[in-house]
């Protein structure tokens, strides 16, 4: 399924002028178009042809101008949108070929879960709604060459976001990922059984990692996109003084992030919530920024990171989540939010979204996540019902 594909540059396209013709021998367009495309050059005296070899000649010079005209359309797309014009090819391109495309959403899915539920679906069909002209890439530990094959047929969110032309699924190898960065060691020193929070700790690293060799914004997969970030290189504030680390973007090679992975190792402790993630990135942040509280909607800024006011990611603060699964009298614009934080982490009652229960999060998914929407809530509740009437 992950093999290569080839494509070639627009360069190596072009139709080339013969050296007779600059210098000064001319010769007909057509003969220089089949000399180029078939390799067969077309001679001044060669003998007269019959009507009939004559218009066979034509429509092979046609037919010929046809192919290359698409090759060239095709190849002009790749260059201004690489995503626009090849649903079934995107099956074969490697991790690292995408990544290296630049400017990629990445989503991880650390557990051994295949099936992505509603929340992680809607989360990545936002982003590819938002960020059209960019990877959309969701990791999955669970994932390997030989189980990739049965995804699209076996799940039903998998067959969703493997349709979209932008989103790529690919296994998540960690020692892969970790190759030429500090973690690399300590991923090879530690005991994942042994681990009280291996699933968070192993995120927090893989993330770290990739947005280094790679660049792009990392997102949790409870993230809804509303509108694009404009900031390249930020740090999202869950409050005053203190960052989060479950969004965040940099261009590949950044300094604070290759820092971020030193610290990771030096500071280990797998016992404590969050020591390598959100505490991780404050921790660092302190040690370039005098962090002062946010007024009002402003941005910080500090050594040309933006630091991002709490009302971008978490207009909803952690402590209220549950007002995502509350009817509400007006819903809120998050007019001065670019992406929303539904904090699945607190919700260990598994809220859901639930079609009619006209929730503010039932809102959000019909607005950026109609696909998933419909087809995850939607028809399961008219399954159920279906399931209902067939048991009276």
């Amino acid at each position: 399924m992950l093999q290569t594909v080839w494509v070639s540059s627009p360069g190596s396209w072009a139709l080339q002028e013969s050296n007779s013709h600059r210098r000064g021998k001319k010769r007909c367009w057509k003969c220089r178009f089949v000399r180029t495309i078939i390799q067969h050059p077309c001679r001044r005296h060669a003998p007269k042809r019959s009507r009939k070899e004559r218009m066979l000649r034509k429509i092979q010079i046609c037919l010929c101008f046809c192919f290359v005209s698409g090759i060239l359309y095709e190849i002009s797309l790749l260059s201004s949108s690489v995503f626009s014009y090849l649903p079934v090819a995107q099956h074969y391109l490697t991790p690292e070929q995408v990544l290296n495309l630049g400017k990629s959403i990445i989503f991880l899915e650390t557990t051994e879960r295949l099936e992505p539920p509603p929340l992680v679906s809607c989360s990545v069909e936002s982003a590819a709604r938002i960020y059209q002209d960019r990877p959309i890439i969701l990791f999955l530990r669970g994932l390997t060459n030989e189980t990739a094959l049965d995804m699209n047929t076996s799940y039903t969110a998998f067959s969703l976001l493997s349709s979209m032309k932008n989103v790529f699924i690919f296994p998540l190898q960690m020692e892969t990922v970790f190759q030429e960065t500090p973690l690399l060691q300590w991923y090879n020193q530690v005991v994942p059984e042994q681990e009280k929070n291996w699933v968070h700790v192993s995120s927090d690293a893989s993330r770290l990692a990739l947005i280094w060799k790679y660049g792009g914004i990392y997102m949790d997969t409870d993230v809804i996109s509303i509108r694009p970030i404009p900031q390249r290189s930020f740090l999202a504030a869950q409050k005053s003084r203190f960052s989060s680390n479950g969004i965040f973007g940099f261009p590949a090679r950044h300094k604070f992030i290759w820092d971020c992975m030193e610290n990771f190792v030096l500071k280990y402790n797998g016992n404590i919530w969050g020591n390598q993630g959100p505490f991780l990135m404050t921790r660092m942040l302190k040690t370039l920024c005098n962090l002062t509280d946010f007024q009002g909607t402003e941005d910080h800024s500090c050594q040309n990171i933006s630091f991002l006011n709490p009302q971008r990611f978490y207009p909803i603060p952690y402590p209220a989540w549950s007002r995502y699964y509350q009817v509400w009298d007006k819903s809120p614009s998050f007019n001065h939010s670019y992406a929303l934080h539904l904090w699945n982490f607190m919700n260990r009652n598994r809220k859901v979204v639930e079609a009619g229960s006209n929730t503010l999060a039932e809102k959000l998914y019909k607005t950026y996540c109609p696909t998933t929407y419909e087809d995850l809530i939607q028809n399961a509740k008219h399954r159920d019902q279906g399931g209902d009437m067939d048991v009276e």
